[in-house]
């Protein structure tokens, strides 16, 4: 059934798995397409039937969006404009980086912290802030405050409903659904309300 399929996935991929997708979501442009929230609920719901350890998973999500930021920081404040000169391509297309720059000029800082939770938004937040020339304290502040959310409240809701409810595998594909509805619920009300101004 497909639920086993998905948390067998997850728990094939491993710590180093988990460490390289949700480094290529965060980090760099063509890994938006990736199903970060998702992957870190499914890994928390799998660390409380003991498969990974929530002491090391937690850490480990969180730096590893850290260093994702900071690597999506750099490639906007070094490469952004290279970027912008670029052809449309099923890897990149210009309005990602329209979307991204429209949601940071609307929430500046937060948009760190808020954007995590909004898919292809949180892999162009960062190239958008560092294409801005956001000063670096004030990126690492949030960009720290928003993995602590994103990597560490999502991975904990996992463990918590895994640990609460018995053979909570069985649920993990209508769960994944609601998280992903959920994610891109603000977008969409974003793209509603510009629409309507």
């Amino acid at each position: 059934m497909q639920h086993f399929d998905i948390t067998h996935w997850v728990a094939t991929l491993g710590y180093a798995g988990l460490f390289f997708i949700v480094l290529l979501e965060m980090g760099f442009f063509f890994g938006f397409f990736l199903p970060g929230d998702s992957l870190v609920f499914a890994a928390g719901l799998l660390a409380a039937k003991g498969i990974f350890n929530i002491w090391i998973l937690v850490p480990l999500l969180v730096l590893t969006a850290i260093l994702g930021y900071t690597v999506g920081y750099w490639f906007g404040d070094k490469l952004g404009h290279w970027l912008l000169g670029r052809k449309d391509s099923f890897w990149f297309k210009k309005k990602y980086i329209t979307q991204a720059h429209s949601f940071y000029e609307k929430h500046g800082g937060k948009a760190l912290v808020i954007g995590r939770c909004v898919p292809v938004v949180r892999t162009f937040v960062p190239v958008v802030a560092g294409m801005a020339e956001m000063e670096y304290k004030t990126y690492f502040l949030f960009n720290v405050i928003g993995a602590v959310v994103w990597g560490g409240l999502i991975t904990l809701f996992g463990y918590f409903v895994g640990a609460a409810i018995p053979d909570a595998g069985r649920y993990i594909v209508p769960v994944i659904l609601v998280i992903i509805v959920l994610s891109i619920l603000p977008g969409v009300v974003h793209y509603f309300k510009s629409k309507s101004t």
